[in-house]
């Protein structure tokens, strides 16, 4: 059985490795991709770190949040990376993710 720290320590690692898959690995995998197959993505990852962060009481708006976990402005990693989503994606998206 592992003791508490060592189980953080393993988490972070496993989320350092994620990030990093999907900022270097794997930028061409679209976030309307992922949110269309897994319901999530790099912004909502960097939106549950700025939750993790302001539930410490460290202050973080938005923009912040992204910027930790892209490693760069959220508007240089579009640049770079994200393309327009397709007809048949944003349609999958609407269907899915649709407000109420």
């Amino acid at each position: 059985m592992m003791d508490n720290q060592t189980r953080i320590e393993i988490e972070a690692e496993v989320f350092r490795r994620l990030q990093k898959h999907l900022m270097e690995d794997r930028p061409d995998a679209q976030n309307i991709d992922m949110m269309n197959l897994a319901g999530f993505c790099r912004n909502c990852l960097s939106r549950w770190y700025q939750e993790a962060a302001n539930a410490r009481g460290i202050a973080m708006d938005k923009a912040e949040g992204r910027e930790a976990f892209y490693g760069m402005p959220f508007e240089e990693y579009k640049a770079r990376h994200q393309t327009d989503a397709t007809p048949e994606a944003q349609a999958a998206f609407n269907a899915t993710h649709s407000k109420d």
